[in-house]
């Protein structure tokens, strides 16, 4: 390589090294415009008593432990996050070497859409199924009811505050 170009050639790195270097963020097409949320309250289409308030009220303490978006009342809201239990199903699960159920799945199958209340435009919609496994000897279905909670929960936050 020729000697005089050598300094052209670490000038020309440091400049596409430092050029490189901007402002790096996880959320997509730069900083979100979505600083505040309402959550409504669930629907439940489901005979499963109750899951509606439950599953608002901590959807609604993980936002605010999570703290990437402040909860407000919908008139205040970037963003409003809707949410229907469509259908619940019990089953055994993992039926031990003798055939004998040990433990049950809990399967929730929810439509979830967060929305633009300015103009009623969706920011993304997904239908989403979690299932949580409860031990028949040491829980009880309400075990299961929360680790299906928990893993909708985890969907959500990531979907509305994480995404790439």
């Amino acid at each position: 390589m020729n000697m005089r170009l050598l300094p052209v050639v670490i000038v020309s790195l440091a400049i596409m090294v430092l050029a490189s270097c901007g402002v790096y963020t996880f959320t997509p097409g730069g900083q979100s415009k979505i600083k505040t949320i309402a959550v409504e309250r669930f629907e439940n289409r489901t005979a499963e008593y109750g899951l509606e308030d439950v599953m608002t009220d901590q959807i609604i303490d993980a936002f605010i432990a999570d703290g990437n978006l402040k909860v407000v009342s919908r008139e205040n809201a970037d963003a409003v996050l809707n949410g229907i239990l469509t259908r619940y199903d019990r089953r055994a699960h993992d039926p031990d070497e003798n055939d004998l159920v040990t433990s049950y799945a809990i399967n929730m199958y929810f439509d979830i859409t967060l929305t633009n209340p300015a103009d009623n435009t969706e920011i993304w919609s997904e239908k989403l199924t979690q299932i949580g496994v409860y031990q028949l000897e040491t829980q009880s279905e309400a075990d299961g009811q929360q680790a299906a909670i928990g893993l909708l929960i985890e969907a959500i936050i990531n979907k509305t505050t994480k995404s790439w």
